[in-house]
């Protein structure tokens, strides 16, 4: 049985559904300035949040608090990922 991909649980049929209704709404012109929009917007709250996040640990590091152990948790990850990919990596050379 052959699965269709599907994305945010949408099929294909539903999403050419959906693009003709914002073509049909919108029109062809104006979906470039939307979506130009949408990417200002997304940008925008991107920017926020790493603006909070750097003032966060701003924050914590002046009032002492120890913020190292993040940092060892990105540490570790690393590691793992780098082990991870060593070990996929002989697993596809050996196919």
């Amino acid at each position: 049985m052959i699965q269709l991909a599907t994305f945010l649980f949408i099929g294909g049929q539903e999403a050419i559904l959906i693009i003709l209704a914002v073509v049909m709404i919108f029109g062809a012109k104006n979906i470039p300035e939307i979506a130009r929009g949408l990417g200002k917007g997304m940008r925008m709250l991107k920017d926020a949040s790493n603006d909070i996040k750097s003032e966060i640990t701003k924050t914590a590091e002046q009032q002492g608090i120890d913020t190292s152990i993040t940092k060892d948790v990105e540490d570790e990850l690393k590691k793992v990922k780098d082990d991870f990919e060593d070990f996929t990596g002989s697993i596809s050379r050996k196919m």
